[in-house]
């Protein structure tokens, strides 16, 4: 059965996303479109034998692109070879804002292609003081108007029923003028365009993508016959379009106007106040941050101890030999390393869905804005870097809100920078071995330097950021074109569609990048070369004869470690860690915690044959730290772990790109290797050149 294609367009926050739910529902699929990284977003509908599917185009105010998600808009309407170039547009609007979404709707049709007009949220239209003579506007439009609620999913039904009406063809020119009216005819007859319209836009634009070379050449030969301007042309259009507009709405919209104020400007007096709205804003972060960290602790470890014991079972269920190895130590861990992000993920998508759809997220872009844009970073770009504290992984998805593609890759690049909570074990423990446990002033020293280990974070994002911005060229000029929507109550079937999108996009696109390095990773801790490797349990066993059961089997599993492929490779790479104090048993640590910071700890245990470590038991913590403070380095001859190696280490954990999850996920989101290889390439290079300076001047 061939399908329909609608497609929805609107303004932002005109409910046009929860529009798009409320038809599809889970018939839906959400991805990337080709080459960007603008979100997809996609579903079918059946009615009465007919299928349609529907297609929600990203959130535009023009026509004309000043923005990545507004280029693919243009292509997609503008371009009839298109594969998704729609037999009918719906275009979106809510009644306190008609004038901007009717002017979208005269571009929509200007080029030709069929469209009807949406009121949604038509519960506000009377709350608002509005009344809206529907047939009048219809007259105006030439077009059918519905009017809907997509939170209750009043006017559906009418709505789908005519996703097959074709409005009656305009045959009115638009009116270029007399100045532009030669460049237009040129165009039209270059390009074969049916629509006056279209070939304006051609005028209007730098760079069109689905153009050829060729044509390209062509179009900007006739701008310069003719001396066009684009932005001339896009400020002229926008002044003429609003003049008509005006005596439109003045026959069609009627404002009784109240003098009690509203509830939104009540609630805005508080959220938006200069000082208030900062510390409700701070004391929400708060609150996000103890849920992600804290809340999600509890479902963390519930899937840890299910996994484990997934382990223990297969393990005593399996015979032992290759196979059941590489089920038990490799590929459920691997699975397990990825699903026990799920509950962070849930838990941040869940507070961002619910911002977005109270309206509050706009409220926090406009306090932010002014204080991130020096950096190049959006008001939105809070979110993800102050999740970044809790984890890079689903801080990083949330990158996702922010249309501007170049202030979206900024945030994506720097929100590593901030300390995750997998970097806490490794500071816990340097900290309790090179800083003194004593007070400076009242203020405990190791306390303190944890302090500054998380400013550390926040400058290294903030001045990354103001090196990045200089080096990433944007495409299209950043500004803060912000709609602050009523406050509501959330739609939660909106809300757990977000937050299950999310969810399922990390587990399928990310979970596979992480699962293959687990699986490497295994593979070099796992096996050796050579006879040492091979017949560790013996060698260990004769040199050792005394020793007890479990301190053999801590001293074996040492042993394979050191001479296990990951070992040769930490002695291989030892003389590139010398200059910043570490041994090979350091190196070790290095390469291992790639799978996950705090993995650092365990292989460190590992090495000095303690087991496994839990280092909030007290004691366990000590003996670690105890053979930590005996460690010689082979290559300098004193301790291992003194304060100048110790600092060295902490400030390369600081800004080293040690996460093989966060990797994935930002090449998930960026859907480049090209800039996920760059993001590595230079927070590890600044680790190791920080790391370097810092143990050269202290040593």
């Amino acid at each position: 059965m061939s399908s329909t294609i609608i497609t929805l367009v609107g303004n932002p926050n005109v409910g046009k996303t929860s529009l798009f739910n409320k038809l599809t529902g889970l018939r839906q699929k959400v991805g990337n479109y080709a080459g960007v990284t603008v979100e997809k977003r996609e579903g079918n509908v059946e009615k009465n034998g007919k299928k349609y599917h529907i297609i929600d185009l990203p959130g535009t105010y023009s026509i004309f692109p000043n923005s990545l998600d507004e280029e693919i808009v243009f292509q997609t309407l503008g371009n009839k070879q298109n594969k998704e170039y729609p037999n009918l547009a719906v275009v979106v609007a809510e009644p306190s804002n008609l004038k901007r979404s009717i002017l979208l709707y005269f571009q929509v049709k200007d080029l030709g292609v069929p469209a009807i007009f949406v009121i949604n949220m038509k519960d506000e239209i009377e709350a608002k003081g509005l009344s809206i003579d529907i047939k009048k506007l219809e007259q105006l439009l030439e077009t059918k108007v519905i009017l809907t609620n997509a939170r209750n999913g009043e006017g559906l039904d009418e709505l789908i029923s005519n996703f097959e009406y074709q409005p009656v063809q305009n045959h009115t020119k638009f009116n270029a003028g007399s100045l532009y009216e030669g460049a237009v005819a040129d165009v039209k007859a270059a390009f074969n365009l049916s629509s006056d319209y279209l070939a304006w836009l051609y005028l209007g634009q730098k760079n069109i993508n689905f153009l050829t070379a060729e044509q390209s050449e062509n179009l900007n030969t006739l701008k310069k016959k003719h001396k066009t301007v684009e932005r001339r042309v896009q400020v002229k259009e926008t002044v003429d379009r609003n003049k008509h507009l005006d005596q439109i709405l003045s026959e069609v919209v009627q404002y009784n106007h109240k003098q009690e104020r509203t509830f939104t400007e009540k609630l805005d007096s508080i959220l938006m106040h200069p000082i208030l709205g900062y510390v409700i804003f701070l004391a929400i972060l708060l609150l996000m941050f103890q849920a992600v960290y804290t809340w999600s602790g509890p479902l963390m470890d519930w899937i840890d101890g299910l996994f484990g014991s997934l382990q223990e079972f297969t393990t005593s269920t399996i015979p032992a030999g290759p196979l059941a190895d590489i089920i038990t130590e490799a590929i459920i861990p691997g699975i397990g390393g990825i699903v026990i992000f799920v509950p962070q993920i849930a838990i941040l998508f869940l507070f961002i869905s619910l911002m977005e759809e109270t309206g509050y997220m706009s409220r926090v872009v406009y306090l932010m804005d002014r204080w991130l844009k020096p950096f190049g970073l959006s008001g939105k770009s809070v979110v993800p870097l102050i999740s970044g504290v809790a984890c890079a992984v689903p801080a990083v998805m949330s990158a996702r809100n922010i249309e501007n593609a170049k202030e979206r890759m900024l945030t994506i690049l720097v929100t590593p920078f901030m300390t995750c909570a997998a970097r806490l074990p490794i500071y816990i423990v340097i900290i309790a071995l090179v800083i003194p446990d004593e007070e400076w002033y009242g203020l405990n020293l190791q306390g303190l330097a944890l302090f500054l280990m998380y400013v550390l974070g926040v400058a290294g994002a903030l001045l990354s950021a103001v090196i990045l911005n200089i080096v990433i060229k944007a495409k299209h000029k950043s500004l803060l074109i912000l709609e602050l929507p009523t406050y509501k109550l959330p739609d939660w079937k909106n809300v757990a569609i977000n937050v299950w999108e999310k969810t399922l996009g990390f587990l399928v696109g990310a979970g596979k990048i992480i699962f293959s390095i687990s699986i490497i990773l295994w593979v070099l801790g796992s096996f050796g070369p050579g006879e040492q490797f091979n017949n560790a349990e013996e060698i260990v066993t004769a040199h050792n004869p005394r020793m007890s059961d479990e301190d053999l089997q801590n001293e074996i599993a040492s042993y394979k470690l050191e001479h296990s492929y990951l070992g040769t490779i930490g002695s291989v790479i030892e003389p590139v860690f010398t200059p910043l104090g570490y041994d090979w048993k350091m190196g070790i640590g290095l390469i291992s915690s790639f799978a996950a910071r705090e993995v650092f700890v365990g292989t460190m245990s590992t090495v000095y044959s303690l087991g496994e470590v839990d280092i909030e038991e007290d004691e366990q913590k000590g003996k670690l730290l105890d053979r930590m403070r005996a460690e010689i380095n082979r290559n300098t001859g004193v301790a291992a772990y003194t304060f100048a190696s110790g600092i060295s280490l902490l400030l390369f954990y600081a800004f080293a790109m040690q996460c093989m999850s966060t990797i994935a996920i930002v090449k998930r989101e960026t859907d480049s290797w090209k800039w996920t290889l760059i993001q590595t390439g230079f927070m590890t290079g600044l680790a190791y050149a920080v790391a370097f300076i810092a143990y050269q001047i202290l040593k």
